[in-house]
């Protein structure tokens, strides 16, 4: 996948993410925030941490056919590769493209620089793997760098997503022809042979036209054929199948023939050959061509996508991940809604009515929830709640409910101000004979009907006070007033329980008029007793100190 398209999917997830966090999990802004980061940086650490193609023996993307390309590009490596006909890396023919991984390249860094600069190319891609045991002296060796190879590939095609096909090519050199034949084993398809000089048949009919030396070289093949299936397929039998695998024979170059090769000793060991002469030097120019071009036609198209098509894939799971996270955490915010609310609901139906402060504090905690949902059928259902899983709806209904049956607390009774009687004021003729400080006989009714709220309460005073007109002398008129005061509170100790305490008497003679002495009316209203209670803090209290008091005594009554 290009840069761009790897970019474009990072900032792809990046979005889904930031949505993602702060739109719908059900945790705090805070903590949503550190999450969105947390997941950008792991992007940004997935991008950096891309593995680039190597630049050692680079590719070139001149040396590349263009991109709209649509023949097989084959990777070759193994022998194949060292004995490859010309120096350049990459070799196109008439049915493919040849690409050269050298013995210092790895298998999956050359893919995927070549998918780098041709990034359409991934479902063309193959790769050839070439075995020559004539050029082999060591079984170990052979079967380390075949698991190298398996590896690489393995890798080339995890991480560019590609199935990308393996062809096994088998090749000696034998004296027994002069041009390559090759044979090709597809599965379950019945095996082929080509030559450069004859099109691909069945193998029963290259027998038939080739005669005894057809046979000869069948033989051959055969050997090949065994060897190739317990010392290479072998190495890739818990792998992925190879396409095809191909056996060629080759014209054999006599001279410096190693007597230690894995091929002279194979054949010594199956046959009756005593001597086997010669091997197959890489980068023999005697050789018309290393590689099985014959197979170039059967190769099939790698399984996959075009990097676009995949970029669309992995964009559209990487929503499908958001989109299902996105109603997880709806459907957990719902939940969470409606357990709260239920809670609230319950937690005030448990309080009494009669308890009035909780039963106020948990309707009004009903109240903000209700609030909360009208607002949301207002203004619309945020996204952590919708997505189609919205369950305020139906809460709406009992919470009101709820809501109506709370009946407020009675209102606290309004303080009643205790007032004081008025003053009650009597006629001293009424009670008392001209001049004299004695009660009536006749006057107790009066009394009784004029004293009924007069009564003896602790911190009230009953103050008596006697008063007289003008007529007469000052100071007679003082006394005979106090005299009548006197014997007021004296009538009023011997008809109740009330103590001594709570009494205090004044007279104040014609000190105080309330009508004018000039006219026989006004002093017949200047001539009274009254009786009145006065705020006193001590009085009824103190019975062992009894309160006595004249005219000059600083106490007021308290007339209206």
């Amino acid at each position: 996948m290009s840069p761009g398209l790897q970019r474009t999917l990072a900032f792809w997830a990046a979005l889904l993410a930031a949505g993602l966090c702060l739109l719908f999990l059900p945790v705090s802004r805070s903590v949503a925030v550190v999450l969105m980061l947390c997941w950008w940086a792991l992007i940004i650490v997935v991008l950096a941490g891309r593995p680039r193609p190597a630049q050692e023996d680079a590719l070139c993307a001149d040396d590349l056919p263009d991109t709209a390309y649509r023949q097989p590009v084959v990777l070759v490596c193994g022998d194949s590769a060292q004995a490859w006909p010309d120096d350049a890396s990459v070799l196109t023919v008439a049915h493919g493209c040849w690409v050269r991984v050298a013995r210092h390249q790895a298998l999956d860094a050359v893919g995927r620089q070549l998918l780098s600069l041709r990034p359409e190319w991934g479902r063309q891609l193959s790769v050839t793997i070439g075995i020559s045991p004539q050029q082999h002296q060591d079984y170990e060796a052979l079967t380390s760098q075949l698991l190298t190879l398996r590896w690489q590939l393995e890798q080339l095609r995890r991480e560019t997503g590609y199935s990308v096909p393996l062809v096994l090519c088998g090749q000696v050199g034998s004296a027994m022809v002069s041009e390559p034949v090759w044979q090709a084993a597809m599965p379950d398809e019945p095996l082929r042979v080509w030559r450069d000089s004859m099109a691909p048949c069945t193998l029963s009919s290259w027998l038939a036209a080739g005669g005894y030396a057809a046979w000869q070289q069948q033989v051959l093949f055969n050997s090949l054929t065994t060897w190739l299936q317990r010392h290479v397929e072998a190495v890739f039998a818990d792998g992925a199948r190879p396409v095809c695998v191909v056996r060629g024979l080759s014209a054999m170059i006599d001279g410096g023939a190693s007597p230690s090769s894995l091929w002279i000793r194979w054949m010594q060991q199956h046959s009756a050959l005593n001597r086997v002469n010669g091997w197959l030097p890489a980068g023999s120019s005697s050789l018309s061509s290393p590689l099985p071009e014959c197979v170039l036609p059967l190769l099939p198209e790698g399984g996959g996508l075009t990097p676009p098509q995949r970029a669309c894939r992995y964009g559209l799971g990487l929503f499908v991940i958001a989109a299902t996270v996105a109603l997880c955490s709806s459907a957990w915010n719902n939940r969470q809604l409606v357990q709260r609310i239920a809670f609230d609901i319950n937690d005030y139906q448990r309080i009494a009515m009669d308890d009035y402060a909780p039963k106020a504090a948990a309707v009004e905690v009903l109240r903000q929830d209700a609030a909360g949902l009208d607002n949301y059928a207002r203004n619309g259902v945020p996204l952590r709640l919708g997505l189609g899983l919205y369950q305020g709806g139906r809460l709406q209904r009992p919470l009101l409910e709820a809501i109506r049956a709370w009946v407020p607390p009675p209102p606290p009774p309004a303080p009643v101000a205790e007032k004081a009687p008025e003053t009650v004021r009597l006629d001293s003729l009424s009670l008392f004979d001209t001049g004299k400080a004695v009660l009536k006989p006749g006057s107790l009714k009066l009394l009784v009907n004029a004293l009924v709220d007069i009564k003896a309460r602790p911190g009230w005073l009953i103050v008596v006070a006697g008063h007289t007109d003008s007529t007469g002398e000052a100071q007679a008129n003082q006394q005979l007033s106090l005299k009548r005061a006197e014997a007021l509170r004296d009538w009023m100790l011997q008809t109740s329980d009330v103590s001594p305490t709570c009494f205090a008497v004044q007279g104040f003679g014609a000190s105080r008029p309330i009508a004018t002495n000039a006219t026989p009316a006004g002093r017949a209203l200047n001539r009274r007793v009254e009786i009145s209670l006065v705020p006193q803090a001590n009085a009824c209290l103190a019975a062992d100190h009894p309160q006595t008091s004249s005219q000059d005594d600083d106490i007021t009554a308290n007339p209206e």
